[in-house]
């Protein structure tokens, strides 16, 4: 069938088809970049529940747990336990520490967790003065305080650092 015999209508469909096949090519990696780069939030309580995803990375953030500091013989990799009270998480980081860093502090960690139930920290970010903690941080360190658990449902529809 060419253009000439096409109805009138059919013409008229082709650009507006065209642009959303052009627009739809556009849009999807987009999209896609964007769901890649959410990182969700995880108290160590909803991580020792399974809540928190095992293929993608994720923060889990609490309180260092005193005592819980060990640093290998290279300077770099250190492993330490992120608490809220209720649960733990043992964390494994090799690079520098922030300067904030330290036991019975807040901190929250991102990366991803092994089979064996250890987080692998690709950035550790340390609370920056006396009165600060991130937000879902300091929710978590409540509910956990209070017994309960925040559900999945509040975590994953929200983002880490969303308001």
């Amino acid at each position: 069938m060419t253009r000439q015999t096409m109805k009138p209508r059919t013409k008229r469909a082709l650009p507006v088809g065209g642009g959303r096949v052009a627009l739809a090519a556009r849009g999807t990696p987009v999209l896609n970049a964007f769901q890649s780069n959410l990182v969700f939030f995880f108290s160590p309580s909803q991580v020792a529940a399974n809540e928190a995803p095992r293929d993608r990375a994720f923060r889990v953030g609490g309180m260092v747990e005193t005592g819980s500091l060990r640093r290998e013989s290279d300077g770099l990799t250190v492993h330490f336990v992120v608490t809220d009270t209720a649960k733990t998480v043992p964390v494994t980081y090799t690079g520098m520490l922030p300067d904030l860093f330290q036991e019975g502090k807040g901190v929250v960690a991102q990366g991803r967790l092994g089979a064996d139930g250890v987080f692998r920290a690709d950035q550790v970010l340390a609370k920056h003065d006396e009165n600060y903690m991130p937000p879902e941080a300091a929710a978590a360190l409540e509910q956990a305080k209070a017994g309960q658990m925040p559900s999945l449902e509040k975590t994953l529809g929200k983002p880490a650092g969303a308001p």
